[in-house]
C-alpha cells in the first residue's frame, strides 16, 4: 500500500459552519463535506455525543466519507466503549483528548499506558491530541509523558501550544525544538493558525500573516517527518476550525471570516505540500 494523504474536516466545524450562523442538516453537511472533495469527517464527542455519532455515520458512510472519532473520556474505563464503537464504524484511530487530569507527571503516566494498553486490547489504535483542558494541556509535561512513554503517539494540533506557553515571536531555537519534538511523535495532524493569545486567527488578515507561516512550516516538517517514518499508510491532516467563541466575532455576534473557505485554503495548501514531496520522491 503507498503512502496517501488523508484530508478530514470536522462536524463540531460543521456546526456552524460560516458566518451565517446557520446550522445545516447532516445530510447537507455531509454533502457539503464530500461535494468538496474531503476524505473524511471527525466526530468529536465533546461537542456532541454518541447518538449525533449513530445518526449521521450512516449519512458518511453513503458519501465514501471516512468517520474519525475525537473522544473526550472522563474516566479511565470509559473509553473502551468509544474504541469499540470506533472499530465499528471503521475509524482509522481514536483522537483521545483525556478528561482524566492528575496533577503529576508521575500521576499522569499510569493513565496514558492504561489508555494505550486498552487501545491495544480492543484492537484500535490511539493518538493523544495535543489540547488544552485535558491530560495533554500543557507543553512541558507532554513532553515528559512522551519520554516515559516511548509508545506514545500523537496528533498535532500545535495551536494550543502557542497559547498555553504564550510564546514570543520569533520563537527561540529552544521553543522550536520543543515543538518538533512532538512533531516528532505524532502520526497525524490538525490544521489551524493561532497566535500567543489567541486559538484561531484569521489566515487573510495581514497582521496575522507572521503566525500563518509559522504553521505552515510546522505541518510542512510534520509532513516530511511522516513521510520518513512511514513507507505506506494514510497521513491523516484534519482541517479544523472551530465555530465560535472559537472563532473571533465582531460587535454584531457574527464572525470575522469564512471559516468553510479558510478551511478549504488550508486543505489546499497542505495538498500542495505533500503532492510537492511526492513529486521530490520520484
Amino acid at each position: 500500500m503507498a503512502r496517501a494523504l488523508k484530508t478530514y474536516t470536522s462536524l463540531w466545524a460543521m456546526q456552524p459552519h460560516d458566518q451565517t450562523g446557520v446550522k445545516l442538516p447532516y445530510d447537507q453537511v455531509v454533502e457539503m463535506v464530500a461535494g468538496a472533495g474531503y476524505d473524511g469527517m471527525a466526530i468529536d464527542l465533546g461537542a456532541g455525543d454518541v447518538a449525533q455519532a449513530y445518526e449521521v455515520q450512516p449519512l458518511m458512510a453513503a458519501a465514501g466519507l471516512m468517520p474519525l472519532i475525537v473522544a473526550f473520556p472522563k474516566t479511565v474505563e470509559s473509553l473502551r466503549d468509544t474504541l469499540k464503537m470506533a472499530k465499528d464504524f471503521g475509524s482509522p484511530f481514536v483522537d483521545v483528548i483525556g478528561q482524566v487530569m492528575p496533577l503529576s507527571v508521575d500521576g499522569m503516566i499510569p493513565v496514558i499506558r492504561k489508555w494505550i494498553e486498552m487501545s491495544e486490547e480492543e484492537g484500535m489504535p490511539i493518538q493523544f491530541e495535543a489540547h488544552r483542558n485535558c491530560i495533554t494541556n500543557d507543553l512541558y509535561s507532554t513532553l515528559c509523558l512522551l519520554d516515559a512513554i516511548p509508545e506514545m503517539r500523537m496528533c498535532a494540533d500545535l495551536s494550543h501550544y502557542v497559547v498555553d506557553r504564550e510564546f514570543w515571536y520569533p520563537l527561540s531555537e529552544r521553543d522550536m525544538g520543543l515543538m518538533s519534538r512532538i512533531l516528532e511523535r505524532s502520526d497525524s495532524f490538525q490544521g489551524r493558525v493561532a497566535s500567543r493569545q489567541q486559538i484561531q486567527l484569521q489566515l487573510d488578515f495581514p497582521q496575522n500573516q507572521k503566525w500563518v507561516e509559522l504553521f505552515q512550516g510546522w505541518w510542512r516538517e510534520g509532513l516530511e517527518g511522516w513521510r520518513a517514518r512511514n513507507e505506506s499508510g494514510d497521513c491523516v491532516f484534519l482541517c479544523e476550525l472551530g465555530p465560535p467563541e472559537y472563532a473571533m466575532t465582531g460587535p454584531d455576534g457574527k464572525e470575522m471570516s469564512n471559516r468553510w473557505e479558510e478551511a478549504l485554503v488550508i486543505k489546499g495548501w497542505i495538498e500542495e505540500m505533500w503532492a510537492e514531496m511526492e513529486l521530490a520522491d520520484t
